[in-house]
């Protein structure tokens, strides 16, 4: 089919951050969609995310800042320590926060997560829908097959299903069939380091007075020598991804006397109930193939970042962003044709920042998590001596890029430092057009 005058249908596989970000925009473009989430529950566990100015407008267009703000906390600058508690400086953050106009938002990941449910009408969001495989029929449209014989019929689907996507492992079987897949996008993974997350429960604010405080205390301790390894992910990694609570008592154990300027590591995880602890792999990988047909991928299911500048989260919302603008642009003609269009010009938008910022996390991981000699050197040099207005210069060149919605008003402009321009929507100008040309005919008839 050639002609079509519908919007089309997305669904959306994974209910993570990404997929129901995504849900909340089509929301408000008035696009069908549907997620369908593996899970049979709504999920707790995770710890802390951050948000900053590169996705933070985004939350004003869609009115949800002021309730981003009452589950957030703010981070005026960050400590940083050797492993024997001497203080290596101070970093603070208010100078950089005037420049780029916000500050960045630290929440519990759970608080998050509702936020974003609440968006989303109940009835769009399936949960216990396992995608087993995707098929595309000859008549048009793609379907997707869940482990409970289920069957579902759409128009684009979305792998928002994190790094060890279901549906990128589907697209990429059949582009291997087809010899279309890079040979760049066959290999695995690279594992960095592993990482144990969770959230306690609330803590007695006289034993540790930081909690008074209504701002995030970050205080980053940097070990020596501590034992680590380096592997390639493979099919193993995709079967046991999703680690959750099982099996921590080992890792508990090496961190469990961790120092932290609070006591030893210990006493938090004492505090942090068993099943909201979870260890997963800290790992990167750059895809090259992020769509084909009426399939596309966002967030970790494209691009795997390292977590050392916090950018994973922002880059996955970022995706949803873009995406949405381009699918809003060909939603009132969505021919095959205009929906590879779309696809091709979300990654064109996308790639060349999330290179950017993938390049700049893989290095900034070196400086932070490094144990080579060369590495702790770089550390001490930088973190030690370098002046606060060199360590900011990356971050004033990223805050910049600041993508909002094409087809809501625009958030106003914050901040002193240099907003890139962003492709704008036809659609959305001749959209307002018509309105406005509209009213100006009913107050010529009022007259």
């Amino acid at each position: 089919m050639n002609t079509r005058t519908n919007p089309p249908n997305v669904m959306i596989v994974g209910g993570g951050i990404a997929g129901l970000f995504l849900g909340t925009l089509l929301e408000r473009a008035n696009i069908p969609y549907t997620i369908f989430e593996r899970a049979t529950t709504v999920k707790t566990l995770g710890a802390i995310l951050a948000l900053n100015v590169n996705i933070l407008p985004v939350f004003e267009q869609l009115g949800l800042f002021d309730e981003l703000k009452k589950i957030s906390f703010s981070i005026p600058g960050m400590h940083l320590y050797n492993e024997d508690m001497t203080k290596i400086r101070y970093k603070e953050g208010k100078a950089f926060v005037d420049k780029v106009g916000y500050q960045t938002f630290v929440f519990s990941r759970p608080e998050f997560y509702n936020l974003l449910l609440a968006q989303v009408p109940s009835h769009k969001i399936l949960f216990g829908k396992k995608v087993l495989s995707i098929e595309h029929p000859a008549e048009g449209g793609v379907i997707i097959h869940c482990s409970d014989n289920s069957s579902y019929l759409g128009d684009i689907i979305v792998g928002a299903d994190g790094a060890y996507s279901g549906v990128r492992q589907s697209l990429y079987k059949y582009l291997r069939q087809q010899n279309l897949l890079p040979i760049s996008d066959t290999l695995g993974f690279k594992i960095g380091y592993m990482t144990m997350v969770g959230t306690t429960d609330p803590l007695d604010n006289e034993k540790i007075p930081d909690l008074k405080d209504n701002y995030t205390h970050f205080r980053f301790v940097f070990g020596k020598g501590k034992p680590y390894t380096s592997s390639a992910a493979d099919d193993m990694a995709f079967r046991t991804s999703e680690w959750g609570p099982e099996g921590n008592d080992d890792l508990i154990k090496e961190v469990y006397n961790f120092p932290t300027s609070y006591g030893p590591l210990g006493q938090i995880v004492d505090a942090t109930p068993r099943n909201r602890i979870s260890k997963v792999f800290l790992e990167e990988k750059l895809f090259e193939t992020w769509y084909h047909g009426r399939t596309v991928l966002i967030g970790d299911a494209a691009h795997k970042m390292s977590p050392s500048r916090g950018q994973g989260a922002v880059n996955a919302l970022q995706d949803a962003v873009i995406l949405a603008n381009c699918l809003y642009e060909i939603a009132d003609c969505a021919t095959p044709q205009n929906i590879t269009a779309a696809f091709q010009d979300y990654k064109e938008q996308r790639h060349p920042y999330v290179e950017f910022q993938f390049k700049s996390s893989k290095m900034q991981g070196k400086i932070m998590f490094g144990q080579k000699w060369s590495d702790r050197l770089l550390r001490q040099l930088i973190m030690g001596y370098m002046p606060t207005s060199f360590l900011n210069r990356d971050g004033l060149k990223a805050a910049g890029y600041r993508p909002q919605c094409t087809f809501l008003p625009l958030a106003p402009q914050r901040g002193t430092c240099t907003i890139l321009p962003q492709k704008s929507s036809r659609r959305y100008a001749a959209e307002q057009t018509k309105e406005s040309e509209r009213l100006h005919g009913d107050i010529a008839i009022q007259k």
